[in-house]
């Protein structure tokens, strides 16, 4: 006979996250989310969410900027919206006590020369203990970053079976949208790629194909962590003097907003067809529409500048006949 007890907070979150990813839904964050939610309730002696103990795991969050405070909440109030068809008296935090959702910081877009600055003080980093390639993988993840407008996790997901180094071509795994890829480097990306793997191949480096190409030592020949590469890549960022002109140093992610930017501005200088070429650029990030890419072409004076010789040059006589 079923028992009439209702299932424990554990199993509800297990229950809903299998219903979601049965939907073609990753839901890795939210599991991350919900299950920090139940170890936190779990800390405090409670067997179930209530008022007080939400306020208090959001009160956890304070650090966090508003944004992302609003995002957890959202994600524990859908799990809790779920609970209640089949639990009508359970907790539901109230939408309107959420942080307001505050303007996204425009991204920070930076170039060529910011890059070999930041690659020269790559090379200058001294190895530790806990990454002895500290070096090498620092100026690689710059490279791949810039020139091939990954995502953090991706490269960070990278294994040594998801490198073609003859062809030079990275194997991306269901990323976002769920969507797989074959991303080519360019010629001098190719390049940084065969010397990096020169160093990370040699012993006492593990070789086998499922291991990570960033390699560190800290947990035993563990891949690098989203934290352990966005550290280093500030310090570049720091040490680089990498800023905005209000001051402001780039994020990681800013690397694929510059990736697109550069892109459109290579393909105005070379006087290319750029229309024809946006949803070649969005297959290449991992778009599912030209107007996921959009979001990544901020405006920028080069741009702009580039934009208008172009213009010039094909209509210029235009407006010069006009004022004769």
């Amino acid at each position: 006979m079923k028992s009439s007890q209702p299932d424990t907070l554990d199993v509800v979150i297990a229950r809903y996250l299998q219903r979601q990813r049965s939907l073609g839904r990753g839901y890795a964050n939210e599991e991350r989310i919900l299950n920090s939610l139940y170890d936190f309730s779990k800390r405090a002696g409670s067997a179930d969410l209530d008022q007080k103990i939400f306020q208090e795991w959001c009160k956890s969050h304070e650090k966090l900027t508003a944004n992302v405070r609003r995002q957890r909440q959202r994600i524990a109030r859908n799990f809790c919206l779920y609970r209640q068809r089949t639990e009508p008296s359970c907790f539901v935090p109230d939408p309107s006590h959420f942080p307001h959702r505050r303007p996204h910081a425009l991204p920070v877009i930076f170039g060529p020369a910011e890059v070999a600055r930041m690659l020269a003080t790559a090379k200058a980093l001294a190895p530790t203990a806990g990454s002895p390639l500290r070096s090498a993988v620092m100026r690689l993840a710059v490279v791949i970053l810039y020139t091939a407008g990954l995502r953090r996790g991706e490269l960070l997901r990278l294994t040594l079976a998801d490198i073609n180094l003859d062809e030079g071509v990275l194997r991306i795994h269901e990323s976002k949208f769920h969507k797989s890829r074959l991303v080519p480097l360019s010629p001098d990306a190719h390049r940084e790629l065969r010397a990096y793997l020169k160093k990370r191949l040699e012993p006492p480096f593990c070789a086998s194909p499922k291991s990570p190409l960033l390699c560190n030592f800290s947990r035993g020949f563990r891949g690098y962590t989203g934290t352990g590469l966005s550290q280093g890549i500030q310090a570049l960022f720091q040490s680089a003097s990498v800023r905005s002109s209000d001051g402001r140093r780039p994020r990681v992610h800013d690397f694929r907003h510059s990736f697109a930017v550069q892109a459109l501005l290579r393909w105005y200088r070379q006087d290319a067809d750029v229309q024809s070429n946006l949803p070649k650029l969005a297959m290449y990030m991992g778009h599912v529409s030209i107007v996921s890419t959009a979001y990544y072409l901020q405006w920028m004076p080069d741009l702009a500048e580039a934009a208008s010789h172009r213009f010039a040059r094909h209509f210029g006589y235009l407006i010069r006949e006009g004022a004769a």
